[in-house]
């Protein structure tokens, strides 16, 4: 499985705003600095995030943004689901794979849906605090 850039670029942007966390708002301008990614996709990807609820934003000379909730209430799998809509996007893993013409003889969906569930175990199980604390 690979990590989409989206994915990436939002963890390290979130693991950002969790550092400033009580701080106020920051600007993105701050994070694309410190966190060495493009300003313009970072804007892309910030307005995902705020669109689902994990980060808000602040207006006027000293706006930007700021986490919506505490760093120990907000997991990775929250975030990668705000930015791709699901962790592994195979269709066999949703639901009852409708739309996979094999879902009924496919020897390998047990499979997949066992690495969905731990992959979303382990991505949900993990906050944004507890990446802080392995720093």
């Amino acid at each position: 499985m690979k990590v989409s850039a989206r994915e990436r670029t939002s963890l390290r942007a979130m693991e950002e705003f969790a550092r400033r966390y009580g701080q106020g708002p920051t600007a993105l301008r701050e994070v694309a600095e410190v966190q060495g990614l493009p300003l313009p996709y970072l804007g892309r990807v910030a307005v995902s995030l705020r669109r689902a609820g994990l980060l808000e934003s602040v207006r006027g000379a000293h706006g930007g943004y700021l986490l919506s909730r505490t760093p120990s209430e907000i997991s990775v799998g929250d975030i990668f689901r705000a930015v791709e809509g699901s962790i592994v996007p195979l269709e066999c893993t949703d639901g009852e794979g409708a739309t996979c013409a094999n879902v009924s003889d496919c020897a390998a969906r047990s499979v997949w849906q066992a690495v969905t569930r731990r992959l979303e175990e382990t991505l949900d199980s993990t906050s944004l605090a507890d990446l802080l604390q392995r720093e």
